[in-house]
């Protein structure tokens, strides 16, 4: 099980990243990305579908199904949350550092 189905389990949401990929019919590593740069955006200002539509290259819709199956945007917080517990607080270190990090691993960047 990754870190983001590890994640996903914690949060209650009864979601698995292989069960999502089927519903939305993308590769499981693209829906991880998806969810990273998801939670990423949450933490950003602007709208968080359309700044993830934009570093992913996915289309809106399908990143809001992916929102829907995980719980919605409340999940979302909740997972940003998570991750920034897991690498402290403040800085660099904390949610937005750690999910900086997570996503550019993700995305080649890193």
């Amino acid at each position: 099980m990754g870190l983001i189905d590890t994640i996903l389990s914690q949060l209650g949401s009864n979601v698995d990243v292989a069960n999502l990929a089927a519903k939305v019919g993308l590769p499981q590593d693209q829906v991880e990305q998806a969810i990273a740069a998801l939670s990423h955006a949450h933490t950003q200002d602007g709208d968080t579908v359309d700044t993830a539509a934009e570093t992913t290259g996915l289309p809106a819709d399908t990143l809001q199904q992916i929102v829907g199956h995980i719980g919605g945007e409340g999940s979302l917080g909740q997972f940003a949350q998570m991750i920034g517990a897991v690498g402290g607080e403040g800085g660099e270190g904390g949610a937005g550092g750690l999910l900086s990090g997570l996503a550019g691993k993700l995305f080649g960047r890193g």
